[in-house]
């Protein structure tokens, strides 16, 4: 297994097989490898080819087979579920060389019952309480750069999150009443003190310290628990390519066996983040093939898919192409980045990822700033021989530019302060904006319930665009505003990103 230098990053290596396993897939023809996607179809959804990574909504990475026929054997007999995860601790620890390992229902559920195994222990009154934390400990120190969305999943204990943004501020920050000290594994180097500071800083005072490695490579002997972490995360349904709804917790035996505790099947505060015995038995499966896989051999596939879509595509008026390598332990694979010129190919990198994704196939490559960026961690034997086609039409065929629109008609301004009624798929708010305007420009300022930002967009006398971000504990809520202006009053559609889309409509504010 190789070390640190090898690691894959927070949503990693996807694609990863025994070498005999991998010429087996590559023999598979490609009409019976996507058989199942009709199981999909009759229902109206069209699945995709995945270019861009390990992530939960585009349903995170293809179980192995092994995996599969564990999960499927699994399901043929009762067992009494603590015996059944007592047994998988051990054989996890002997795999991992871990003291003890622990299937979760996905890393976030890893994150919530071991900060409730942290505050409660197992204690059954405390655990009973949870989330009320009266005469509990009641904080978790995050370290500023570990804060992220995912650390609701802590939050969601009734803790307040202490982030400290120096060494000195983090060592002020353990208290009596820490009960965790929690960090994000792809961003440790960014923080002012080491790991093994942190680690050693936090121990002297009895605070476990927990690390999410959601989307890193599995590293054994691992390297977070080697510098004195109590508890390292991982998702199952990421690099592993285990069951998708199952994450992994290695670490201290007492810890872990806590956190079990106040998880299902027994009733605690995790009782709803069930994890079954086909998760469980189909996560143990993923961690045995991680150890018999052939790392070296998937890196050199990845390569060579990168390699057939390359060469489809460089030869082609204005488009270049680079290798961009790994910049962190997260989807750990090499990348194609292709860039153009977009006023020669009428193509925005925008425009072409939506082109791609509506096509078919589906084929899920984001967009950046410079043009489109191919990540093969996800791709499967046979995408890059679809890929790369598609990708060559697609920039040999001009895109005719958009029309141009005039300046904002004299007299039509925008400028002022707008009550915005928000309408949610359920429910609805109260919001405002105060805008400014310099021709087509609008900035101003977006006021939400409790939440407020900068907004920024344009006007062209009809039409009002604009984006405002508002940040909230380790996330940021992004709205994108798309609304007519009739005179009086501008109506339209709210994007909300991954919470989906609202109505809204904006009329001035009346002077008092």
């Amino acid at each position: 297994m190789k070390g640190w230098g090898f690691m894959a990053n927070r949503r990693d290596v996807f694609r990863g097989m025994g070498l005999g396993m991998l010429g087996g897939w590559l023999r598979t023809p490609l009409a019976a490898a996507r058989s199942d996607r009709n199981l999909y179809e009759r229902i109206g959804v069209r699945p995709l080819i995945n270019c861009k990574g390990t992530f939960t909504i585009l349903s995170g990475s293809q179980t192995l087979p092994e995996v599969k026929q564990a999960m499927d054997e699994a399901s043929r007999h009762y067992v009494h579920l603590d015996e059944l995860m007592d047994g998988v601790g051990a054989r996890l620890a002997e795999l991992t060389k871990a003291e003890w390992g622990l299937v979760t229902a996905g890393c976030a559920a890893a994150l919530t019952h071991v900060t409730a195994a942290a505050i409660a222990g197992a204690d059954p009154e405390k655990m009973q309480r949870l989330p009320d934390l009266r005469g509990m400990k009641d904080e978790v120190v995050m370290p500023k750069e570990s804060r992220n969305v995912y650390d609701h999943a802590i939050r969601m204990l009734g803790v307040k999150m202490v982030t400290p943004a120096t060494g000195q501020e983090f060592l002020e920050a353990l208290r009596p009443s820490t009960a965790l000290v929690s960090l994000l594994g792809e961003t440790i180097s960014q923080h002012p003190l080491k790991l093994g500071e942190m680690c050693e800083a936090a121990h002297r005072r009895g605070i476990p310290v927990l690390v999410d490695a959601a989307a890193e490579r599995l590293t054994i002997p691992n390297v977070y628990l080697e510098k004195g972490a109590d508890v390292v995360a991982y998702s199952g349904g990421k690099c592993l390519r285990g069951p998708q709804c199952a994450g992994l917790a290695l670490g201290r035996k007492d810890l872990l066996q806590a956190a079990w505790l106040n998880s299902a099947p027994h009733h605690a505060f995790g009782r709803s983040m069930k994890v079954g015995k086909e998760e469980i038995m189909g996560m143990l499966a993923a961690v045995e093939a991680w150890t018999r896989r052939d790392h070296d051999a998937e890196w050199k596939q990845w390569e060579g898919w990168l390699a057939t879509i390359r060469a489809a595509v460089q030869d082609l008026p204005t488009v270049q192409t680079e290798i961009l390598l790994p910049r962190g332990p997260s989807n750990y694979a090499p990348r194609l980045r292709i860039t153009w010129d977009p006023a020669a190919l009428g193509w925005t990198p925008a425009a072409a990822s939506e082109a791609l994704l509506e096509g078919s196939p589906r084929i899920m490559i984001p967009p950046d700033p410079r043009g489109l960026t191919v990540m093969p961690y996800m791709m499967m034997p046979g995408d890059d021989q679809v890929v790369a086609p598609k990708l060559r039409a697609l920039l040999a065929t001009p895109r005719p530019a958009p029309a141009t629109q005039g300046r904002t008609p004299d007299g039509v301004a925008i400028a002022g302060n707008w009550d915005v009624e928000v309408t949610f798929v359920r429910g609805a708010a109260a919001h405002a904006l105060f805008l400014e305007q310099n021709g087509r420009e609008v900035t101003g300022h977006h006021q939400g319930d409790v939440l407020s930002g900068p907004a920024r967009g344009s006007f062209d006398g009809q039409r009002l665009q604009l984006r405002s971000a508002h940040r909230y504990e380790g996330t940021s809520l992004t709205y994108a505003f798309d609304g007519q202006f009739d005179g009086s009053s501008i109506q339209g559609t709210i994007d909300l990103g991954e919470y989906g889309q609202a109505r809204f409509v904006a009329r001035r504010q009346r002077r008092g």
